[in-house]
C-alpha cells in the first residue's frame, strides 16, 4: 500500500472550509482521493455502504446539521467494522467538553480551524507525514 492509496473523507458542511482543505492538499501536491460528506449522516452512509474503499482517514467537523461530529463519532465507534477508523477533528469549537468528548472517542488529533487556517499547510504536512509512516491493518 502506498500513502496515496489512502482516501481522505472530509466531513464538512461549509463549502469554504472544504475548499480550504482541498486547496491546501493541492498546494502540497498531495493527490490522495478526497471525498466530501456534508454531515455525519452522509459520512456514515458512505462508510457503511463501502462507497469509500479502505484505507481511509476522516477529517471531521463537529458542528453540522442533521448529525454533528460527536454523534457521528459515537456511531462510528459502535460499528464493529468502523470502530478503528482514524479520525482527526477540524473544528471551530474551543469548548473543553467537545475536546474531551472527542478524545474519549479516540480521535487521533483535534485541530481548531481558525488556528489551522493560519497554519493549514502545517496540518496538511502533518497528515502527509502521518500516512507516510503509519501502517494500516489489512481488512
Amino acid at each position: 500500500m502506498q500513502n496515496n492509496d489512502i482516501t481522505v473523507l472530509v466531513v464538512e458542511d461549509d463549502d469554504i472550509d472544504y475548499m480550504t482543505v482541498k486547496r491546501s492538499f493541492a498546494k502540497r501536491k498531495i493527490m490522495n482521493p478526497m471525498v466530501r460528506a456534508i454531515d455525519g449522516v452522509e459520512a456514515l452512509e458512505f462508510l457503511q455502504t463501502k462507497k469509500i474503499e479502505y484505507p481511509f482517514i476522516v477529517l471531521l467537523d463537529l458542528k453540522m446539521p442533521r448529525m454533528g461530529g460527536l454523534e457521528f463519532l459515537g456511531k462510528l465507534r459502535d460499528d464493529p467494522e468502523l470502530k478503528d477508523t482514524v479520525v482527526f477533528v477540524l473544528t471551530t469549537s474551543k469548548d473543553e467538553d467537545d475536546i474531551h468528548h472527542s478524545y474519549e472517542k479516540n480521535v487521533a488529533g483535534y485541530f481548531l480551524k481558525e488556528e489551522a487556517s493560519n497554519s493549514m499547510m502545517s496540518l496538511v504536512d502533518m497528515l502527509d507525514g502521518y500516512w507516510r509512516i503509519v501502517q494500516f491493518p489489512t481488512k
